[in-house]
């Protein structure tokens, strides 16, 4: 399917093999502390055989990695219970190297369970050192501090080794994941479970048990909202910040604390799971079981919505678009159709602006971004779709006229993808809005998913197009590079496409469309004084000092830490100085004025849950530096 239907195939040769081998290594020992270099040696000559195993149908070389596999997981759990049995230090001269690349594979088992016994000494000093600032107090206390933590680590080293393990489904799912990844970043397989959860963050309505999670300070899954009519609701049991501890589906236990993230998520949004078992504790300690059936339900977090926001006697609209959703799958609404409610609230409002965020919209439905961008231009081409055999189709607005004329900022960052790159190239070309923020990831590619053939349950997503701006010229690749750049913390650290090995180039194509532009002669003179302002603000040296400070800890291996206590606190307090005032610049809020809308204010007057919900965005968007240069910006372009 992928050689026949793929925007850019690629030959099933040697260097298929040794990208699929090397990756699906990666992703099954993502740090190297399972393989050593004698269970390699089993599947050594893999790396170059993949692709002939496949052009022959033989998959007996997965049947000998998963058993590999199998062995290397049950040796990390007999080691870690081995080691909490034996006399554990507390303390050695031994020397543990930390780095953000990948350490070669270790030769034999002898120096694997050396490694294994540094990290957890490691991790059990660094919980230490990281539980008080009072190192003192730490030293003084240190020995009956050090059992408790040594409990603890070893019981989390030991559940997250246990749920290593993988069925053969599991196994060979990854295995298929990486293989389309080969053709590029956004090809994937999906099972039933994994095409559910795909949909889930593409739609406004979701089958939901009726809570969200989030992670507190000691790094436990807390209830952050309940969704009112939902099963959560109707228990009466759960409220917010009860730590959910288990979860049990089908006879299947998962503890969350040591499940990986993907897969708690799966359990909370995919449709495979309706029915599950929930183990919660109350703040006062309190343990209590619930059973809960999930039903569809708007999917409050994923959905547009918007505010007024004041400055002097400016009044501007602000919509947030967290992902274009669209009608698909469970979905009632759309982005674009949302959107223009809120627009139609806004200007009830006589706004004298609007600002567009699409900060950390992952993008979804290309369809609603040629959509949206129809609702602001008055009629026009807006993309070029380009398929494999180079078939060129226009998408264009077909109707006259837009739902806002006033000026516009649409604010973007480095995970602002896909249709949302589509809309703000749009703007940009049209010069209908001023795009701040930072360059944008880079992918200009549409995916579809089809079911795998024969098959009822596996589903394969493929890059079919490449999209196009107006102009010819593409962002795939570099991303869109905004007119205002607004200085970010760890900017440079988010995963861009161009990061990525396999992501298909940047190019462009001749093409000649119309179009007319809006006619705003303000925009460039606006875009100057924003530069100006931020080369002068005291926002924008603080955050380049932090990223300084920063940059070091992603880009270089650190210098070697003794596994005694004083080292080791040490080091944590020199990073922990750091995170701090990252996390105390990050929760800054600057002096802007958040109204809700009358319509909105009318409708959540006795809705305790959308008020919450509300009370928090409007934090939110006070702690946001890019908004309050759009504010700037919009000030500057309104008479």
């Amino acid at each position: 399917m992928l050689q026949k239907m793929h925007y850019k195939p690629k030959p099933v040769d040697d260097s298929l093999s040794v990208f699929v081998y090397t990756n699906f290594l990666t992703k099954l020992d993502e740090n190297n502390r399972l393989f050593t270099e004698a269970d390699l040696e089993k599947f050594k000559d893999f790396k170059y055989q993949i692709d002939d195993f496949i052009l022959t149908k033989d998959c007996s070389f997965l049947d000998v990695m998963y058993q590999t596999y199998n062995q290397v997981v049950e040796r990390y759990i007999k080691a870690i219970t081995t080691l909490n049995t034996e006399n554990f230090p507390s303390s050695s001269n031994e020397n543990i190297v930390l780095s953000r690349k990948s350490f070669p594979y270790l030769k034999n088992e002898t120096e694997i369970q050396t490694l294994y016994r540094k990290r957890i000494l490691f991790t059990i000093l660094r919980e230490i050192g990281e539980s008080s600032t009072n190192k003192d107090s730490l030293t003084a206390n240190f020995k009956s501090i050090y059992a408790e933590r040594k409990a603890k680590v070893f019981e989390k080293f030991l559940c997250k080794a246990t749920n290593l393990h993988l069925t053969k489904e599991e196994f060979t799912e990854q295995f298929y994941s990486v293989f389309c990844s080969y053709f590029d970043p956004h090809s994937d397989y999906f099972s039933q479970k994994s095409k559910s959860s795909f949909f889930s963050f593409i739609s406004s309505d979701n089958l939901s048990f009726g809570f969200y999670v989030s992670q507190n300070n000691n790094d436990e899954f807390i209830v952050a909202e309940i969704l009112p009519g939902s099963a959560a609701y109707f228990s009466e049991k759960i409220e917010k910040n009860d730590v959910l501890l288990k979860i049990t589906h089908n006879q299947t236990e998962y503890v969350v604390d040591c499940i990986p993230v993907e897969k708690l998520f799966e359990i909370l949004n995919s449709d495979a799971y309706k029915l599950a078992d929930f183990t919660f504790k109350k703040v006062n300690g309190l343990v209590y079981n619930v059973t809960l059936s999930k039903k569809v339900l708007k999917d409050v977090q994923n959905n547009v919505y918007s505010f007024v926001l004041k400055n002097g006697d400016k009044k501007f609209g602000y919509i947030k678009i967290p992902s274009f959703y669209a009608t698909f799958d469970n979905g009632k609404s759309s982005v674009s159709q949302d959107v223009a409610k809120e627009v139609f609230k806004l200007n009830e409002e006589k706004i004298d602006g609007l600002i567009i965020d699409l900060q950390y919209n992952g993008g979804g439905s290309l369809e609603e971004g040629i959509l949206l961008s129809g609702l602001f231009i008055d009629i026009g081409p807006v993309a070029v779709m380009n398929d494999k055999n180079q078939k060129r189709n226009v998408l264009k607005d077909y109707y006259r006229g837009s739902i806002f004329s006033g000026n516009m900022v649409v604010l973007v960052n480095g995970l602002s993808a896909s249709a949302s790159e589509l809309f703000a190239n749009a703007m940009q070309d049209y010069q209908r809005a001023i795009i701040v923020g930072n360059t944008t990831l880079g992918k200009a590619t549409m995916q579809q998913v089809f079911p795998i053939q024969k098959s009822e349950n596996e589903f394969v997503k493929i890059t079919l197009e490449k999209f196009y701006r107006i102009t010819g010229k593409s962002n795939q690749y570099i991303g869109l590079v905004p007119d205002v750049e607004i200085p970010t913390l760890l900017d440079e650290q988010m995963p861009r496409e161009k990061t990525n090995p396999s992501a298909l180039k940047n190019d462009e194509i001749d093409i000649k469309l119309k179009y007319q532009l809006f006619k705003n002669n303000n925009y460039s003179n606006a875009i100057q004084k924003s530069k100006e302002r931020l080369q002068n603000s005291v926002e924008t040296k603080e955050i380049e000092t932090l990223n300084t400070q920063i940059k070091p800890y992603f880009e270089s291996s650190f210098p070697p830490i003794t596994l005694q206590f004083e080292s080791v606190f040490d080091d944590v307090s020199k990073i922990n100085l750091i995170w701090n005032e990252v996390k105390t610049y990050s929760e800054k809020e600057y002096p802007i004025q958040v109204e809700q809308n009358k319509i909105d204010l009318e409708y959540q007057k006795f809705d305790e849950f959308l008020k919450t919900i509300s009370a928090t965005r409007s934090k939110a968007l006070k702690q946001n530096f890019a908004l309050v240069e759009a504010i700037n910006i919009l000030t500057d372009l309104t008479p």
